[in-house]
């Protein structure tokens, strides 16, 4: 029987956010891909319309579904994220020396980007018999951390350092918000604390430069510095109000790498000032806020948990993203959700947003 709740708690506010932050996103890439090339338009703006009118398809399918089956699938869901993710290593397609995406005919496909939204619902429903008031002890973590390493070591093999972390954040936020005992808190963070220099020695030759040139850009300005202190330059010469819209130098003269992925907010400091970086700050604060908000009102608690990791996740891309392009961050190539170039993140997140949604439409339901 057709619950009619369901229309009358719509979020039309949540549904709202996400067209205004996709349309900011469309017309920053426009000017990210076409200024000073002399076309009307360019075939990455085509392509980004329709990932975008693709994703809200999803969005909205992923809205119907009854976000409690997600709870029954999860395992289902980990282990086809997990075998993507093992045919990227096997038939993957390298592309800058990385094997990252699986060419699937018309369209290319970033599992990893996918398993962002396997992992949080696979721990979602681990951590929705978990919780308790003394919080979760180290048995209760032996799972999600398998969970968690599995996706972790097959990603740093493609290898993609920056979305093996972002989903070790992921996780972490989770985790805390369940909450942990305070013996288990403090014995992983004085863990952690010894474990970080340490990690130094792990990492390859390349994930070395790019932390020292965060360190010190000029050091290596005409190679590895060369995106930060290009992106710098845009940013700064935006000043308060920027230059206007596609008379961005930085990007029409093609200084700015990866104008259109990685380094689009330079392109909107550029052209739009610190004015139009305060909007689309203050658009992702009030989505944030939005997701906190059903994550605190769900009732249910795997639907609690589930909202609160979808909202952590974005949180972290956009933290990681600007603080990248400001050079407060080493370049990992995390993409701004919405607003950069690229299929497989703009699915993924309209995913995401798209459960949201539906936990939003549920809420009031305690199973």
């Amino acid at each position: 029987m057709f619950d009619r709740r369901l229309v009358e708690n719509f979020d039309w506010g949540l549904l709202l956010l996400i067209i205004m932050i996709s349309s900011v996103g469309l017309v920053i890439l426009y000017s990210a891909v076409t200024a000073g090339t002399g076309l009307s338009t360019h075939i990455f703006f085509k392509k980004q319309m329709i990932w975008l009118s693709g994703g809200m398809g999803i969005l909205l399918i992923c809205m119907i579904i009854d976000f409690n089956d997600l709870d029954k699938l999860s395992v289902l869901i980990y282990i086809c994220c997990i075998g993507m993710l093992v045919a990227v290593l096997l038939f993957g397609k390298v592309v800058g020396g990385s094997r990252r995406w699986l060419s699937l005919g018309v369209m290319t496909l970033q599992p990893s980007e996918l398993m962002k939204i396997g992992l949080i619902i696979s721990l979602a429903s681990i951590y929705a018999t978990s919780v308790s008031e003394e919080g979760l002890t180290f048995p209760k973590l032996i799972k999600p951390a398998i969970i968690c390493l599995i996706p972790f070591l097959l990603i740093t093999r493609q290898p993609d350092l920056g979305t093996g972390l972002l989903l070790l954040l992921i996780a972490g936020s989770m985790t805390l918000f369940i909450k942990l005992e305070r013996r288990v808190f403090f014995t992983l963070f004085s863990f952690g604390i010894a474990v970080v220099p340490m990690l130094w020695f792990a990492l390859k030759d390349y994930q070395k430069s790019r932390v020292l040139t965060f360190l010190n850009p000029d050091r290596d300005p005409l190679g590895a510095g060369y995106h930060i202190i290009q992106s710098k330059i845009a940013i700064g010469s935006g000043m308060i109000y920027g230059k206007g819209y596609l008379k961005g130098t930085q990007n029409a003269l093609s200084f700015l790498p990866e104008q259109h992925t990685d380094f689009i907010v330079s392109v909107l400091a550029e052209e739009w000032g610190f004015a139009g970086c305060s909007l689309l700050l203050v658009l992702y604060f009030f989505l944030l806020f939005w997701g906190l908000n059903i994550a605190y009102s769900c009732r249910n608690m795997f639907g609690s948990i589930l909202a609160f990791g979808i909202t952590s996740m974005i949180f972290w891309q956009i933290f990681i993203n600007i603080g990248m392009v400001m050079g407060l961050m080493p370049v990992v190539g995390v993409p701004l959700p919405l607003i950069s170039y690229g299929g497989s993140s703009v699915i993924t997140n309209m995913v995401g947003l798209g459960i949201l949604m539906n936990i939003s439409m549920r809420k009031f339901r305690t199973s």
